[in-house]
C-alpha cells in the first residue's frame, strides 16, 4: 500500500463525518425541534424531519447509478466528488443565516447538505480500489470509518463544549453556539478534504472521453449495468440484503437524537450519548476489522446485524432508565462503523474491475433508498401512534430481513462471476 494515498483517502472520512456527527446526528435534530420548528407539535416536527431526510435521500438514490456510470466513462470521479462536497459544505454554512421559526428553509438546506454528503460518498467509495489491493479492502475501509469516528468525534466534542459553555469561547449564548457549530463543520469538511484531491489518483480509463459525451454514454452504461446485475444474481442478493439492514442503520443514525428528545431525554444527555458512540466507534471500527478476519467478513456483518436487532428492540422498553439508554448507545457504537466498513469492502469484492463507479452508484442508490423508507416509516408510525417507541420498534423487521438474505449470499461465487464482467 501507498501510505500517503491511503491516509489521504481516509482523511476525507475524517472531513465529512463532521456533517454526519454534528449536523445529521447531533445538533440539527435538536435545533430543528427546539428552535426552527418550535411552533410545531413534537410528532409533526418528527414527521417533517423524517420527510426532509427521505426527500434528500430519494434524490441521491435516483441520481447515484447514473452519476456512477458517468464517472466510469469519463474518469471524473474526483471532479464529481469535489462538486458534491462543495454543495454540502456551502449549504451547511448557510444554516448560520436561518432564523427562528424558519423550519422550511432549515429543512431545505439540510436536505441539500445531505445530498452533497451522500452523493460525494459515491465517488469516495469508488476510489477504494485505487488506493488498496483486494486483500487490504477490509483494513482500509475500516480505517476510513474509524478515522471518520475520530474526526467527527473530535469536532463534536468541541461543538458540545461550545454549546454547554459558550462563555469559554466568547460566544453570547447557546443558540449562537449551535449556529456557529454548523459553520465549523463546513470549514472542517473543506480543509480536510484537500489531501484526497491532491494525493489520491484518478483511476485510469483507457476510454476516457469528454464530459458531454460521458453523460450520453452514462445512460447507455446504466442500461448495461442493470443487465449485468440481473445476470450477477449474487450481487443482486447482496444489494437487496444491504438495502434492508442499512435501512435500519441509517434511520438510527439520522433520527436517534430526535427520538431521544421525543422520549423525554435532555439535550445534554443526547450530546453525551453521541460522544460515547464516537469514542467507542473509533477503536471498535479497527477491532471489527480484526474480528472479521477471524470469523470471515460476512459472518462479522451478520453478528453486527444481530446486535443491532437486539439493541433496537430493547430500546422500545426504555423508560426513564439512563443506564439502559447508555447501554443501547454503547452497543450501537461497537457495531455502527464495523457494519458500514465491512459491507463496503464486501461489495468491493463483487465489483468487476473498471466498473467501480457504476456499481458503487447502485450500492449507494440502495443505501439511500434505505434512508428514504426508514425515516419516513419511523416518522409515520410515530405520528399515527403518537408513540416514538412504536416507530423505533418498526425498524427491527428491517434488520431481520436483511440478515436472512445476507446469510444466503455466496461471496466466493460472486468473485468468480465478477471476473467474467471485468471491463
Amino acid at each position: 500500500m501507498n501510505k500517503k494515498k491511503v491516509f489521504s483517502w481516509t482523511l476525507y472520512d475524517w472531513a465529512n463525518s463532521a456533517f454526519a456527527t454534528t449536523v445529521m446526528a447531533g445538533f440539527f435534530p435538536i435545533f430543528f425541534e427546539k428552535y426552527w420548528a418550535n411552533n410545531l407539535a413534537v410528532d409533526k416536527s418528527t414527521f417533517y424531519l423524517g420527510l426532509s431526510n427521505s426527500i434528500g435521500s430519494l434524490i441521491v438514490a435516483m441520481m447515484a447509478p447514473f452519476l456512477g456510470a458517468i464517472s466510469d466513462t469519463g474518469s471524473i470521479k474526483k471532479k464529481l466528488l469535489f462538486t458534491f462536497a462543495f454543495l454540502g459544505i456551502l449549504s451547511t454554512s448557510l444554516l448560520w443565516f436561518v432564523e427562528q421559526g424558519e423550519w422550511q428553509l432549515a429543512a431545505v438546506l439540510y436536505a441539500i447538505g445531505a445530498i452533497g454528503f451522500a452523493s460525494g460518498n459515491i465517488f469516495y467509495d469508488s476510489l477504494l480500489p485505487a488506493v488498496a489491493k483486494k486483500p487490504k479492502y477490509d483494513f482500509v475501509s475500516s480505517l476510513g470509518y474509524s478515522m471518520g469516528y475520530l474526526g467527527g468525534g473530535v469536532l463534536f466534542v468541541v461543538n458540545a463544549l461550545m454549546f454547554e459553555y459558550p462563555q469559554w469561547f466568547g460566544i453570547p449564548d447557546s443558540v449562537i453556539s449551535i449556529r456557529l457549530a454548523f459553520v465549523t463543520v463546513a470549514v472542517w469538511w473543506a480543509v480536510f478534504s484537500i489531501p484526497i484531491f491532491l494525493f489520491v489518483p484518478e483511476p485510469s480509463n483507457n476510454n476516457n472521453i469528454p464530459f458531454s459525451k460521458s453523460v450520453k454514454l452514462g445512460w447507455v452504461q446504466l442500461k448495461t449495468t442493470f443487465s449485468e446485475i440481473k445476470q450477477m444474481k449474487v450481487i443482486g442478493l447482496f444489494l437487496l440484503s444491504y438495502w434492508l439492514y442499512m435501512d435500519g442503520v441509517d434511520t438510527i443514525i439520522r433520527m436517534a437524537s430526535k427520538l431521544a428528545l421525543s422520549m423525554g431525554f435532555t439535550q445534554g444527555e443526547m450530546i453525551k450519548v453521541l460522544i460515547i458512540v464516537q469514542l467507542i466507534g473509533f477503536p471498535a471500527g479497527l477491532l471489527f476489522n480484526w474480528f472479521s478476519s477471524v470469523i470471515k467478513p460476512k459472518n462479522a456483518v451478520l453478528v453486527a446485524i444481530f446486535f443491532y436487532t437486539i439493541a433496537t428492540g430493547s430500546a422500545y422498553f426504555i423508560d426513564t432508565s439512563r443506564i439502559h439508554f447508555y447501554a443501547v448507545a454503547g452497543v450501537i457504537g461497537l457495531f455502527q462503523g464495523g457494519i458500514q466498513a465491512i459491507s463496503r469492502s464486501l461489495f468491493a469484492r463483487l465489483v468487476p474491475k473498471g466498473k467501480e463507479g457504476e456499481f458503487f452508484g447502485f450500492y449507494n442508490m440502495l443505501g439511500k433508498f434505505s434512508a428514504v423508507l426508514g425515516p419516513l416509516l419511523l416518522g409515520t408510525v410515530t405520528w399515527i401512534t403518537g408513540e416514538a417507541r412504536m416507530g423505533l420498534f418498526a425498524i427491527v423487521v428491517l434488520f431481520i430481513g436483511g440478515g436472512l438474505l445476507l446469510y444466503r449470499v455466496d461471496f466466493d461465487e460472486g468473485e468468480r462471476i465478477a471476473k467474467k464482467f471485468t471491463a
